[in-house]
């Protein structure tokens, strides 16, 4: 499925194609074979399951298999993934939820967690079959990237993941894997991947032609199903689905459920027509509002979950693309303020910044009112909360918003100290086209890999 490719776009990752930890096959862990329904062939002689496995009729089970009594560790090719392995890992997305998950939904995770410490185990050894090894300065350069995402030291981090039930191990080791894995990838499949001018060509004919109509940044989570096991696959998104309502983030279960391509990038399939999705996912996205989340949806091979982040016009001006100039004036609550207290020194504030008559005017108001000023240049519109996008479109330079915070975070306004507005959108360039195309193909070849990786594997559960 290609996104379709904006040059305001996030879609080409040239080189990048990491590939996050797949769903590990029901197959590899099962401990036997799930009863299936028999299937008419012919004169009845037979499912087509035990006609392909060549199975007996009367099949009898010695021994007894119940997955409730085993326990979350595993040897992978002689790695061991330990129990405490599996609960580093699992505080990760619990945190990632707001901690907002149940305990039903914390044990079938724990699963989840486990299958992908197994890919992210042979990820890292067919790297290492290939002399592809990490230094160990790439992964405290890539780690300390991640805590300044979170505006934290190394050090602090390491401590608030302490807290959190986690370590700095624990996501070290999930950076190796990806990095790892990305670079076999760039080795071993994406030279012999090829795309031709004239595919590159039928792109930007067709991206031309559907000008002016709508496309879609869309999230997905895929998860494979076969006949017998539809129903239990249907079940888990449902579930996902209800966690991620009740606030839990699509990012974090796009990444550990998702066995796209783009579980990488939690999800996104960037910028895409709803001609560029199977006709099931088309029909849900072209009813779907931003912000909304739809499934489970049965498409070929499985059933996906799908998020409208955004919205737009193809190779048509936003007004959300402007870049806008602010001063955003702000004031903390103190430790401990009511929600009466807070309602009325919000309403000491709004008077206050309505004196305002344009940001030549905001430091002075700002230092009289005791407010931290801060100015904030190249700001898109389209980046900011939903709330604010409309307002701030609707207002001319020098005007503010409304006042708008939380106890939490205290009370701000924003001013308007300048506007450049979008030109006429362009179609990307061939070179843009062609670096999509070339990593779709790659991801694709990706899953295969991974696939052969887990059938080949000797992997013994305690």
């Amino acid at each position: 499925m290609l996104p379709a490719v904006s040059s305001s776009s996030r879609l080409i990752r040239g080189a990048r194609v990491s590939l996050r930890t797949l769903v590990l096959s029901s197959a590899v862990l099962a401990a036997g074979l799930q009863p299936v329904a028999a299937q008419s062939v012919g004169d009845d002689d037979g499912s087509v399951a035990t006609q392909q496995l060549n199975l007996p009729e009367d099949v009898t089970v010695f021994g007894k298999s119940d997955p409730n009594v085993r326990k979350a560790t595993a040897i992978v090719n002689g790695r061991i993934i330990t129990g405490t392995d599996v609960d580093q890992r699992l505080a990760l997305i619990i945190t990632a939820n707001g901690g907002k998950v149940s305990h039903e939904e914390k044990e079938r995770l724990r699963v989840q967690v486990l299958r992908n410490l197994i890919d992210e185990t042979l990820q890292i050894q067919e790297a290492a079959a290939n002399d592809i090894k990490i230094a160990p300065e790439e992964i405290d350069q890539s780690y300390q990237r991640v805590a300044a995402n979170f505006r934290k030291s190394p050090s602090e981090f390491d401590a608030y993941l302490r807290t959190q039930g986690s370590s700095a191990d624990s996501i070290k080791r999930q950076i190796e894997g990806e990095l790892a894995w990305s670079r076999l990838l760039r080795r071993n499949i994406q030279p012999f991947v090829n795309v031709s001018e004239d595919e590159v060509q039928s792109v930007i004919d067709r991206l031309n032609a559907a000008k002016g109509s709508d496309e879609y940044r869309i999230g997905e989570i895929y998860l494979s199903a076969t006949p017998e096991n539809q129903a239990q696959i249907v079940a888990n998104a449902r579930n996902i689905i209800q966690q991620i309502q009740q606030g839990g983030s699509f990012q974090a279960y796009a990444r550990q459920f998702s066995e796209a391509s783009t579980a990488a990038v939690g999800g996104d399939l960037g910028w895409i027509r709803p001609a560029q999705l199977p006709a099931e996912l088309a029909q849900a996205a072209a009813e779907m509002q931003v912000g909304q989340i739809a499934g489970p949806i049965e498409t070929v091979g499985g059933v996906s979950i799908i998020y409208v982040m955004d919205k737009r016009k193809v190779l048509t001006a936003d007004p959300r693309d402007a870049l806008l100039s602010l001063k955003q004036l702000s004031v903390l609550f103190p430790q401990g303020t009511t929600k009466e207290q807070a309602g009325a020194k919000a309403a000491q504030f709004a008077a206050a910044v309505k004196e305002i008559k344009g940001c030549g005017q905001a430091n002075e108001i700002g230092a009289r009112i005791g407010a931290d000023v801060v100015d904030n240049d190249n700001v898109k519109v389209r980046d900011l909360p939903p709330q604010l996008q409309e307002i701030l479109l609707n207002l001319q330079v020098g005007e503010t918003t409304p006042p708008f915070g939380s106890i939490t975070d205290g009370v701000r306004v924003l001013v308007v100290c300048g506007r450049d507005d979008p030109t006429s959108a362009n179609a990307p360039n061939p070179d843009q086209i062609m670096a999509q195309l070339e990593e779709e193909r790659v991801n694709k070849r990706a899953r295969i890999y991974l696939r052969d990786l887990r059938r080949d594997a000797v992997i013994d559960y305690n």
